[in-house]
This record gives structure tokens, sequence and C-alpha cells, in this order.
């Protein structure tokens, strides 16, 4: 199955050296190239990817924002953001907006086109040094991804508990032995229930509840 991507890159110079690598590619093709958060969301619009690499520093609307309403118009397009930035406040507020996957633009390209595939697998792709700074996050959690009273169903938190050690969409079903469709009807009531667009905004969500102090 042919996987379309989109890259959002302000640099022309990494926006094309990216549509190279992902039409080089056997079984994928970029679908389209923005150099703004404007341009890429008319373009959603009109032809919407499988998958989206967004840059977050963008002129103009940043690549967060861009993330936010492409998920509002367009709930099946995935979005990994592709930057230079580490720090933990944009990390968070990147995978809230919605956002499956965080890397930096140093990532090897062979990395970067099995991130794109897990992600279709229903993975939520990282590098090392994010998933460290995420570890560390859980331990003190922010305020406002702590917060509420969810009233999660068990099947809700092993799901989710799958979710956190890694496990794809069908990996989980396989485990519970549920088809992939029930594991995606009880996302989306988790998505509901915790006001977020992604499996990985949820995960971090839930790991934010779970270390709360009883």
């Amino acid at each position: 199955m042919l996987i379309s991507v989109a890259v959002i890159e302000d640099s022309r110079t990494i926006r094309e050296s990216l549509r190279r690598i992902i039409d080089g590619t056997p079984g994928m093709r970029c679908l389209w190239a923005a150099g703004s958060a404007e341009e890429a969301l008319t373009e959603v619009l009109r032809q919407a990817p499988d998958v989206i690499l967004m840059d977050i520093h963008l002129p103009g609307m940043s690549g967060i924002e861009c993330t936010a309403r492409i998920k509002q118009a367009a709930p099946a397009v995935e979005v990994i953001m592709l930057t230079v930035y580490e720090d933990n406040e944009k990390i968070f507020r990147a995978l809230q907006a919605g956002a499956c996957g965080y890397l930096l633009k140093r990532t090897r390209p062979e990395e970067l086109i099995q991130a794109i595939k897990d992600v279709k697998q229903g993975g939520a792709p990282m590098t090392s040094e994010i998933a460290r700074r995420l570890v560390e996050a859980f331990r003190h959690p922010p305020a406002e991804h702590a917060g509420g009273d969810t009233a999660l169903s068990r099947r809700e938190k092993q799901i989710l508990d799958l979710l956190s050690r890694g496990f794809t969409n069908k990996e989980i079903a396989n485990d519970l032995s549920v088809s992939p469709e029930t594991v995606r009807h009880h996302l989306k009531r988790v998505y509901d229930k915790f006001h977020v667009h992604s499996r990985t905004a949820a995960v971090l969500k839930y790991l934010g509840m779970e270390g709360r102090p009883s």
C-alpha cells in the first residue's frame, strides 16, 4: 500500500531533501511540500496525506498551532514533528496538539522512513533523546496534563497501558483478542474523555494521572 507523505518546512534545502528521500523510497510518495503553515492548511484541504513531517519553527503560524488545526480539519492525518528543539515544553505542546511522534532533524534518513512506516502501523516514533525527556517528565507531570476524573473503563486502561509500552494498535488487538476496529473505538472514547487528538497525547495524560500522589 502506498503511503502518501507531505512536508511542512520553511528551509527549501531541507524541504527538497526530505522530498527526495520520500520519493526515493519504494511504497512512498511525497504528495506535496509546503514552506509555511498557512500554505499547508490550504493543501491539506485540497489533498490530505497519510503522514505529515512538520517543522515547529515556521514563519507566521507555528508548527504546533498548524498541527492542531490540521487534526481538527483532517483527524486521520498523522503528524510527526521534525525539529531541532528538545525542550520538554515544546514536546508536550506538540503532542497535546495532536502530533503522534517527535523526531530530531539529525535523525538518519533510514530511521525517518521507518518512523513513517511505524506511524501507519499505529506506532508513536521518537528519538531516544526525546523518549528520555518524556520519561523524566512523567516523573514530574505538569499540572495541566494530570487533572480531572476521566472515569476510564477497565478496557480503556488496558489499552493505554499497552500503548505506553509501545504497542501498535494491531499488537494491542492481538494481545487483547479483539479486532483493531474495537481498539480504535476505545481510543476514540479515550480521546473524547481526555480532550486530546492522538495516541501519544492520551498516553501522556494517562501516565500523568497514574503518577499523581494518591
